[in-house]
């Protein structure tokens, strides 16, 4: 979640890589309270115009970004007034989806992609980019970030992060442990897990309260475990009958079994507060955390000072032997934002505003996390940044989350099944079936 997940939330001339946008899925969300929203208003001729913004960034240097962004977009376009909506990551898919089957979605509003793009598209609750995307934004913002917001050759969102999963971890922590090397295989990462926990550190802190934070595990077992074509296809059949959706989760049960989290980790949230697994590794509490790359902003918001983690690093996630993922291969991919399909003609415009590389450098310098845009990534200092963005760089598949792949309905289900698993109340047989029963209700 950055994407952020999170509040919030990828980089040089990125190769086309392969990113997985989702097919065909049913409309999902059932209509509830509708959430303060409110469309835009306007003639868009000229006249006074009033859009809303959505977005998840709720303290500190993130949601000033987006504050200054309004600011001086407003300050361009003096007819354009722009109501902003700070929402907790967590609570922002279902508002949203609430919002948009209620008609009264925001103008502006964070895509994740995937499958709940699609269906966004298919009930037509999104305005079509492709010919509003200005000239200098494409020369400057990679084919494959855009491949990302991309359904049925129509863009639907404009990119602004790159957010691939990785491990997030404190350098002193590890050097304390006696750790003289990140790890590149599953075993080695249960090496490196037993060294921390025989040092007296927690090794890994995980946020299993939210759900998502926990089924990140999942999705990276399986992304080493399932072929590119296997995830694709899955991502528009919703079928997990392949013997490598099991595998995933026998391994993940299999490297459970270590205790490898944070006590309590059930119900650790992911990112507010000292206590969150961010949290935990801001204040060398833990050594480590399986996040997406929006991670080092919401750790750099909870160290005492509220400032970037002096020794942070970063490394992917380990490769395991008999697999039949391709080595390299990324879980996460690009977050973006949306128009309604009712938002005034300068809802565009401000999203090319957005994405220009002097905003693109703004959003980075606030965020911590790599922009999308390729002039703005020459800006990126930190050596966690350099490394992920290489990463991504050289990836030979990259996937979205795969409760974004899914869409909300099943996707939501498989991280509930997840926690299931870490919990101890089911088995990873259950577990898939569990997925599958959710695929076949749509």
């Amino acid at each position: 979640m950055i994407e952020v997940r999170l509040n919030e939330e990828d980089r040089n001339h990125m190769k086309t890589n392969k990113i997985l946008t989702g097919a065909a899925l049913l409309v999902a969300g059932a209509l509830g309270l509708s959430a303060c929203s409110g469309g835009g208003s306007g003639d868009s001729t000229g006249g006074a115009v009033e859009m809303t913004l959505w977005q998840n960034s709720t303290t500190g240097p993130g949601q000033q970004f987006w504050k200054d962004a309004v600011a001086a977009f407003e300050k361009e376009n003096p007819n354009v007034t722009i109501k902003m909506q700070s929402i907790q990551n967590e609570d922002l898919d279902g508002k949203l989806q609430t919002a948009l089957n209620a008609g009264d979605a925001p103008d502006i509003f964070l895509q994740r992609g995937g499958g709940k793009m699609t269906a966004m598209v298919q009930a037509g609750q999104l305005m079509d980019l492709t010919d509003k995307i200005s000239d200098s934004v494409k020369s400057e913002i990679s084919e494959g970030s855009f491949k990302a917001e991309t359904y049925q050759d129509k863009v639907w969102a404009m990119p602004l992060a790159v957010l691939p999963s990785g491990f997030w971890y404190s350098s002193d922590l590890f050097t304390q442990a006696g750790v003289t090397a990140t790890p590149t295989t599953i075993d080695d990462l249960e090496t490196v897990v037993g060294e921390l926990k025989g040092a007296g550190i927690a090794p890994i802190a995980l946020g299993a309260k939210d759900a998502w934070p926990a089924a990140h595990w999942y999705y990276n077992f399986a992304l080493r475990e399932c072929s590119p074509k296997t995830i694709e296809a899955t991502g528009d059949s919703k079928d997990f009958s392949d013997d490598c959706w099991l595998k995933a989760a026998e391994d993940l049960e299999d490297f459970a079994a270590l205790k490898p989290f944070n006590e309590g980790f059930l119900t650790t949230a992911a990112q507010q507060g000292a206590g969150s697994s961010a949290g935990l590794v801001a204040n060398h509490q833990a050594a480590m955390e399986l996040m997406g790359a929006w991670d080092p902003g919401v750790i750099a918001s909870l160290t005492p000072d509220e400032k970037p983690l002096p020794d942070l690093a970063w490394f992917p996630f380990p490769e395991i032997s008999g697999g039949q993922g391709e080595p390299g291969s990324m879980m996460g991919g690009v977050d973006g934002y949306s128009c309604s399909a009712k938002a005034p003609k300068e809802c565009a415009d401000f999203l090319n505003f957005i994405a220009s590389a002097d905003q693109q450098k703004a959003y980075y310098a606030a965020f911590s996390a790599p922009p999308v845009n390729t002039v703005a990534q020459e800006a990126v200092q930190e050596d966690y940044l350099k490394a992920v963005l290489a990463a991504y760089n050289k990836a030979p598949f990259v996937s979205q989350w795969l409760d974004t792949v899914l869409g909300q309905n099943v996707g939501n289900a498989l991280n509930v099944a997840v926690v299931d698993l870490l919990a101890g109340k089911s088995t990873p047989q259950q577990m898939i079936e569990s997925v599958a029963t959710a695929a076949k209700k749509g």
